[in-house]
């Protein structure tokens, strides 16, 4: 666990379940991703977690930022960002905050269909979009590719017509999954983009820019590729395919931001075999798939975790929530093996809970109140 986290719950009397979040990690995973791939901009993917000292952070470090909604643009703005530092990269958008985000001066919109264009161009007349594109999702644990993107021909033809429209063809977009552990994803994904450059260019029509969105992982409980095997097969497909004319290049990290800066401290609740001599034991926590860890919906994301006892005699285990909802098991497939001494009472971490924890809770399902929050 993080030095300083496990000092801060050492010095404080905290109630669980609870994130602490260290920001000058936020900064250190920031810098590295700057250095290695420097000509890259960076806009932070706001929905991995929105929390005000991130926020101030990154706009201190002059980050961009990637926002799902005008909400979220508002707390980039509290935060002081300025609108040219915000690209509103949902492509589903309410009329309402694209006149929204047009009126404060953000520039920058995705879309994936024509109806959505045609929002952009009556609401925010004269902005620059771009297309998403589908493209393969295969080696991660958090695909996107079903709900989002298009065929390169169709966004061919809608960057043509958002010209025709007067909107400003500025780009393309694409997101090869979160949580990605192949880096071969993101050269499949440019192929995909270049073809859209060549073929615009003999329209008459240069595109300037390419948002190759998140994705890159973070460890959970095994190995991950180091982030600079990724940004070397990006840079090698962008050589390939632009030679020394490589477009703007944008990144929307969200999880391996922030991800490895929480961790979650929860409470046992409950320890038993429920009178069953075979089988594992139940392991409930005061934390569960309502309380903020809706990512391990079919076990995707397998957090680590530290108990009091490691280093212990363990044994198999289910994890599960506090509600009374069925569905709220956390592990069951995945071989979570905790220490035998574990009981109600003790307190467990989960690492790596910095990002996508604290805004999937719900509000007050079965009446638990959303977990605290501490950025130190």
């Amino acid at each position: 666990m993080n030095s300083k986290i496990s000092q801060f719950i050492a010095n404080n009397q905290i109630s669980t379940p609870c994130l602490i979040l260290d920001v000058d990690q936020v900064e250190r995973n920031y810098n590295q991703l700057h250095q290695a791939i420097p000509y890259g901009g960076i806009y932070y993917a706001v929905k991995a977690n929105p929390a005000l000292p991130i926020l101030k952070r990154l706009v201190a470090l002059n980050s961009f930022f990637d926002a799902a909604s005008w909400e979220e643009i508002q707390l980039c703005l509290d935060a002081g960002a300025k609108p040219s530092q915000i690209s509103f990269g949902n492509t589903v958008k309410k009329i309402s905050s694209i006149q929204s985000a047009y009126k404060i001066g953000v520039e920058m919109y995705v879309f994936d269909s024509i109806e959505e264009m045609q929002k952009i161009a009556k609401h925010a007349p004269g902005s620059k979009v771009y297309c998403r594109l589908i493209v393969d999702n295969l080696g991660a644990d958090w695909p996107l590719s079903g709900k989002f993107g298009t065929t390169v021909d169709h966004a061919v033809e809608l960057l043509i017509q958002a010209k025709n429209l007067g909107l400003d063809p500025y780009g393309v977009s694409f997101h090869v999954g979160s949580q990605q552990t192949d880096p071969k994803a993101y050269t499949a994904a440019i192929e995909k983009a270049a073809s859209c450059f060549t073929t615009l260019a003999a329209q008459g029509i240069e595109l300037r820019m390419i948002n190759l969105g998140g994705g890159f992982p973070i460890r959970y409980r095994e190995d991950v590729p180091e982030i600079e095997e990724f940004t070397t097969a990006i840079q090698q497909s962008l050589l390939h395919h632009f030679g020394n004319n490589i477009p703007r290049i944008i990144l929307e990290p969200g999880r391996f931001m922030v991800g490895n800066a929480g961790i979650v401290s929860t409470e046992v609740v409950l320890s038993s075999k429920r009178g069953k001599t075979n089988g594992p034991r139940w392991v409930y926590l005061d934390i569960g798939r309502f309380g903020g860890l809706a990512e391990t919906e079919g076990e995707a994301i397998r957090y680590q975790i530290e108990t009091s006892y490691d280093g212990s005699t363990t044994g198999p285990v289910v994890l599960a929530g506090p509600s009374c909802d069925g569905v709220d098991v956390i592990y069951q497939k995945s071989n979570y093996q905790l220490p035998l001494e574990l009981t109600a009472g003790d307190r467990i971490s989960l690492l790596s809970t910095g990002a996508y924890v604290s805004t999937y809770c719900s509000t007050r399902f079965n009446g638990f109140a959303p977990l605290e929050e501490y950025y130190i």
